[in-house]
């Protein structure tokens, strides 16, 4: 039960409102490379997105059963629901059951987790795979072979290439534990392994680092947007503070903290540090890491439940160190069966440090809950009632945001809405219009829904996407372009919403032509905004500009200037 409810909750949440009645911009692109046949999809990877191969080869084998927005998002749903129960199980491994049910929960509504739930990108198949690889890790420490966890994580780096960075965590949690110098030599096989197979994609993707040239430096604002995010089901207010301070008090819950800590800290630090040099940090790159907190906030709360309890007996006899330390020996022997012969040599070991144990076992030691301790009264319902009040608890804060819930799983809460965007080209374009995408990159809103673009005039387009092995075509130079573009009075344009009128000058040729002519001979006669995308009417000026006016838009200066005049 502890697993099958974070994962019943997570397919339920993932599942409500998936289709929201458009895609955005990203969505789109992994719409029409999905759809692409697969030598298509191999010739693309050879100039663009190479970092997503695996995740369209993929996305090609589900669009193939059905090509739609909910199919689309699926397999990020159904990534979102396994993570949420790899949680859980983390939880009932490192400490007991209801650690990891109260864990499950917490990640299946945190908002981020639903949001990237929704999306038809791969961070959410990438979260399941880190915490596939973690909870592969903690088995190998107790004796299990290595492979499956290296196995794991190379399909897990190759989905993204950030998902590197959770071997810095796993190797603080091995350091941690002091571990003996074997289960180093069988983490870094099965690590290097993994690392070697994502060498080649790391070596292509990085000629193709341009694709992130539009990231920032992150700076304070970044890493407290990102605290909020992950820390807690609601971004400000009690519950916010209450799941810090659970998270403090959890620090101190042994080999949980050792493994939830580092992959809560360690990846996002590392990005968010090399960033400051090279901007790469993005949340969505480092999602995994979401689930160390839930995991703390869990053990401070069964951690806060152990200790009222004990106030709650205070004045009753306690019993002798010894007679407690033998029977949270058997407590853990009972919840921890596969550790039988680690405990009874420590058992042999009084006064052994809390932080070493058999070469085999887990980072620290299993700790044992002190609720069976001699000489106890509780009633034998209590555990079950003290795991509903934190199932009623987690359900609380949920209930609180479910407007912010609602309001995420519409089109208008991303950052466009392609589908509104051709829904309106369809009621005003008549065929035959001229149409232009600024940067070339919009044309992915004709490829994700091509319907309502049938009939009209791409102008610059030369060469298909797909045959050009491109995401948005190849389009002709700028002279023929403004060849074009004389013989148009009227043309509709897809740009990027804050471009028109702008002094932003495109590092690309064509796209010069399309903004100065466009912004220089033509007025704005209708414009829908959707987002970060616009699509406007333009009419040509009538009479025509005096020379003076028009001379700053020609071709040859725009060059020659970052940012070249306006009239």
């Amino acid at each position: 039960m502890a697993v099958a409810v974070p994962v019943a909750v997570m397919l339920a949440l993932g599942l409500w409102g998936l289709d929201r009645g458009g895609m955005w911009g990203d969505e789109g692109v992994t719409f029409l490379v999905g759809r692409r046949t697969v030598p298509q999809i191999w010739h693309l990877l050879h100039g663009v997105d190479v970092v997503h191969g695996l995740y369209y080869l993929l996305m090609h084998a589900v669009l193939a059963v059905h090509p739609g927005e909910v199919t689309l998002r699926l397999p990020s749903v159904l990534g979102a629901a396994a993570t949420a129960g790899l949680v859980a199980a983390l939880g009932v491994r490192l400490a007991r059951p209801r650690v990891g049910l109260w864990a499950g929960l917490l990640y299946a509504i945190t908002p981020l987790t639903g949001h990237y739930a929704q999306e038809g990108r791969s961070y959410a198949l990438v979260a399941a795979g880190v915490a596939g690889a973690t909870l592969l890790l903690v088995r190998a420490l107790e004796g299990r072979s290595w492979w499956p966890y290296g196995a794991v994580l190379a399909v897990t780096f190759l989905l993204h290439e950030f998902a590197v960075l959770v071997l810095c965590a796993h190797a603080i949690t091995l350091a941690t534990a002091r571990v003996p110098r074997a289960v180093w030599a069988g983490w870094g096989r099965a690590a290097g392994v993994a690392a070697g197979v994502l060498l080649p994609l790391a070596w292509v993707s990085q000629r193709q680092s341009g694709q992130v040239a539009w990231l920032r430096v992150p700076d304070r604002d970044t890493t407290e947007r990102l605290a909020r995010g992950f820390l807690a089901v609601t971004p400000t207010g009690l519950v916010f503070w209450t799941s810090v301070l659970l998270i403090l008090v959890g620090l101190g819950a042994g080999r949980l903290t050792s493994v939830a800590l580092p992959l809560l800290v360690v990846p996002p630090a590392i990005l968010l540090t090399v960033s400051q040099f090279r901007p790469l940090f993005h949340e969505r790159y480092v999602l995994y890491a979401l689930a160390g907190a839930p995991l703390l906030v869990a053990a401070g709360a069964d951690r806060f439940m152990e200790l009222a309890g004990r106030l709650r007996q205070g004045g009753r006899r306690v019993p002798s160190g010894r007679h407690v330390a033998v029977a949270q020996a058997v407590a853990g022997v009972e919840r921890h069966p596969q550790l039988v012969g680690a405990l009874t040599t420590s058992a042999h070991r009084p006064g052994a440090d809390r932080t070493t144990g058999a070469a085999s076992r887990p980072p620290g030691p299993p700790q044992p809950p002190t609720r069976s301790t001699p000489g106890s009264r509780r009633s034998p319902h209590r555990t079950p009632l003290v795991t509903l009040a934190g199932v009623l608890a987690v359900a609380v804060p949920f209930l609180h945001g479910l407007p912010a819930y609602r309001n995420d799983r519409s089109a208008a809460h991303r950052p466009e809405n392609l589908a509104a965007v051709s829904a309106f080209v369809g009621r005003e374009m008549r065929p035959g219009d001229p149409v232009l995408f600024l940067p070339s990159f919009w044309r992915v809103t004709a490829s994700a829904y091509p319907g309502p673009f049938r009939g009209v005039r791409d102008l610059a387009l030369v060469e298909s996407g797909a045959r050009s092995g491109t995401l948005s075509g190849r389009e002709v130079g700028p002279g023929e372009l403004r060849e074009r573009l004389a013989g148009v009075d009227r043309v509709w344009i897809v740009a990027q919403s804050n471009l028109l009128p702008s002094r932003w000058a495109p590092g690309d040729p064509t796209d010069r032509v399309k903004l100065d002519v466009v912004d220089g001979e033509f007025a704005r006669r209708t414009e829908f905004v959707s987002g970060r995308v616009k699509l406007a009417l333009y009419i040509r000026r009538m009479p025509p500009q005096p020379a003076s006016a028009a001379a700053p838009v020609s071709t040859a200066a725009a060059p020659a200037s970052p940012s070249p005049a306006r009239p």
